[in-house]
């Protein structure tokens, strides 16, 4: 059923205790073929929702015994017709009675005597939105079915592939240290392409399995000072740090609530990179700062390297891309899509600016306390 179906075959209940109100709205909303059910007071809309939840209720406010207030707050409190849309009928015009009716759970409100036109619109429209929350729930059910199946398949998937190329490495080294006095020097250099190939097919799988999690919730939320997370950043990449003779520059970054983990790898990602995509003769200078941004801040990791040209700008976040400069260099090309990932998952943005031969500045937001 489509939506415009589903509207114009809407079931509505009307609760009013002046029999001539239930007749006029019921012949306005027969002949737009709604279907109408009707209830003369409180007690008796309860009973006739119990037996079939209707798409929508008009409802009056002032009933004897249990009024329309009383009404709306016993069918928002039960789960199973809180999602019912509800609008206030009443010949009350005081601000204090509309804002009750709001207050209650009602999703609009209509001033009596009835305009045909205004109670059709608000009809339509009560109809309209409740459907595409509907639909809206359905989405997201199936999205997190979606999202389910993918870790599981993504977690699955990459053990079965990581113990293969495991194997691989490890009898490779074994062949390199038992019969190191026999293979000639071409062999060993096939032996050297196999570890190296199957190294990087493991960081791919490490790749995607990361990126796979960072669809879920934030996790773990904690203070973190972001120069703690880049002293320790620093401290992981030694090795390419002192092979390139890189500096790195880090003025004083704020503390943030955030995964240590995640923010582990987003300074990371972009901090190698600054390391690795370096120019012929040129010592790698990095430098990581950041400035108070409305409710939280705005990073900068700039460098002297390579750079990019600016028909890669919106290419160079997306999964598995590699701009044409970086084929010397090795990579998944997976860690700037990992890093948009997370940044937006905080709720920040991340972009670039780069001039070929100059140098790369990676921006990104982060606010000091995200969103759950």
């Amino acid at each position: 059923m489509t939506n415009a179906q589903s509207i114009a075959n809407a079931d509505i209940l009307i609760v009013d205790d002046t029999p001539d109100n239930l007749r006029i709205l019921s012949t306005i909303l027969t002949k737009q073929g709604y279907e109408v059910r009707k209830a003369l007071n409180g007690q008796m809309a309860m009973t006739v929702v119990q037996t079939r939840s209707p798409d929508l209720i008009l409802l009056d406010i002032m009933m004897p015994q249990m009024d329309g207030y009383e009404v709306c707050q016993s069918l928002k409190n039960d789960p199973k017709t809180a999602g019912i849309p509800i609008i206030f009928l009443s010949a009350l015009k005081e601000t204090f009675d509309k804002v009750k009716a709001f207050e209650v759970g009602g999703a609009d409100y209509i001033t009596k005597p009835f305009q045909m036109e205004e109670v059709l619109v608000r009809v339509k429209n009560q109809l309209t939105i409740c459907n595409l929350q509907k639909e809206l729930r359905v989405q997201n059910e199936e999205l997190q079915q979606s999202n389910q199946e993918l870790e599981q398949f993504t977690s699955i998937v990459s053990h079965d592939l990581k113990q293969p190329i495991q194997s691989i490495i490890g009898f490779a080294r074994l062949l390199d240290m038992i019969y190191q006095d026999v293979l000639d020097e071409k062999a060993n250099q096939y032996l050297s392409k196999i570890v190296s190939s199957s190294n990087r097919m493991q960081s791919l799988i490490d790749d995607l399995l990361l990126s796979s999690r960072f669809n879920s919730q934030l996790p773990n939320l904690k203070r973190i000072n972001c120069n703690t997370i880049v002293n320790q950043i620093i401290s992981n990449l030694e090795v390419p740090i002192e092979e390139n003779q890189a500096t790195i520059d880090c003025e004083s970054l704020p503390t943030i609530l955030a995964n240590e983990t995640q923010m582990m790898q987003l300074f990371q990602n972009l901090i190698h990179n600054a390391i690795k995509y370096q120019r012929s003769g040129t010592q790698p200078q990095v430098k990581v700062s950041a400035t108070q941004k409305d409710s939280g801040y705005l990073f900068t990791i700039s460098d002297n390297g390579i750079g990019i040209s600016n028909e890669q700008f919106s290419k160079i976040f997306e999964r598995f891309h590699r701009i044409p400069t970086e084929k010397d260099y090795e990579g998944t090309g997976i860690g700037l899509a990992i890093c948009k990932q997370i940044v937006e998952r905080y709720g920040g943005e991340i972009w670039v600016e780069s001039e070929l031969d100059v140098g790369t500045q990676f921006y990104f937001t982060l606010p000091s306390e995200p969103q759950e």
